[in-house]
């Protein structure tokens, strides 16, 4: 087979990739370690990450009280005097911000690749398909690879990010204007295309870069050429990547969703269960969801291998 083909090797059928998604869930049920692996790397990158961001945010609401910017004449039954409260909040609230990320947003992903590497590693070792490339060797010898890779891929997800606030700062500036009356529907509608847009695009595209290091580990070659190779998978190989990958987006708008739904059914008996009881009902939701998506990360990464191991070996 040449490289930046992706035909099935002999005479394998055909495979479809979302069927086989049920066994790798399976499979990632039935080793609970692995999920383990994905939730302790990404909660040691996380929750410093939450209080480091939590104490810059007390620092900037000290310096800049939401008094002074609005925020406390917010009146969400008056969505107008509330929009144009919350752009000049916005506003003003958007320099202090961008001097902490500046500094921030770089150690962050420099945590989270080493972080990331580290685990990622972890889990394909201990799903034992690193077995035949040196075992722990190969482990201590390509996590440097594996860690810039793993920063790229944050990299563009930042990026993702940024466009998506700019985007909608576009939106904003061009429906909710000071001296008129703001256009929220249109807003909004832009608001709703540009989310899911910018959503659908990223998981349609960012397999490339998920598949990158896999390719770096499993095949013994240079990141920049697993790079490389990763966007030459060919047709059938990169569709497969691409209809997990949209099944995975498609999954966590489903925990988003039933987190949205489990928080809410409570809400009509909030008065007999009381404020405490309601606050630990939402930590609880918030830790199920954050533990189904890393699983669910775990199932794609399993997802990928299985797709390696059918279309280049």
């Amino acid at each position: 087979m040449s490289e930046g083909t992706a035909e099935p090797v002999g005479h394998q059928a055909p495979l479809r990739a979302t069927q086989t998604l049920v066994s790798h869930m399976s499979f990632c049920w039935r080793h609970p370690s692995l999920t383990a692996i994905e939730v302790a790397w990404r909660w040691c990158v996380g929750i410093p990450f939450l209080l480091i961001a939590w104490g810059q945010a007390q620092r900037i609401l000290a310096q800049i009280p939401p008094s002074s910017s609005g925020l406390d004449r917010l009146n969400f039954q008056n969505p107008w005097l509330s929009s144009a409260l919350l752009a000049d909040a916005i506003a003003r609230y958007e320099p202090p911000v961008a001097a902490v990320l500046h500094w921030l947003l770089p150690l962050a992903v420099a945590v989270w690749a080493i972080a990331s590497g580290i685990g990622r590693v972890s889990i394909l070792t201990r799903m034992a398909v690193l077995d035949d490339s040196g075992g722990s060797q190969a482990f201590f010898r390509r996590l440097p690879g594996v860690i810039a890779l793993q920063g790229l891929w944050m990299i563009a997800l930042l990026g993702c990010f940024g466009l998506w606030y700019r985007s909608v700062g576009w939106a904003s500036a061009t429906h909710i204007t000071v001296g008129a009356q703001p256009d929220l529907v249109g807003y909004l509608c832009w608001l709703i295309f540009l989310s899911l847009g910018l959503f659908v695009g990223w998981a349609m595209t960012n397999w490339a870069l998920a598949m990158a290091p896999l390719l770096y580990l499993l095949e013994g070659s240079s990141a920049m050429s697993a790079l490389q190779r990763s966007f030459q998978l060919g047709r059938e190989f990169s569709g497969k990547l691409v209809e997990v990958n949209l099944v995975m987006a498609i999954v966590k708008i489903a925990l988003i969703v039933l987190a949205m739904v489990f928080s809410a059914a409570p809400l009509p008996f909030s008065d007999e269960f009381g404020p405490d009881f309601m606050h630990l009902l939402y930590v609880v939701i918030a830790i199920a969801f954050l533990i189904g998506n890393d699983y669910f990360h775990v199932v794609r990464l399993r997802s990928f291998l299985s797709l390696h191991d059918h279309y280049r070996r």
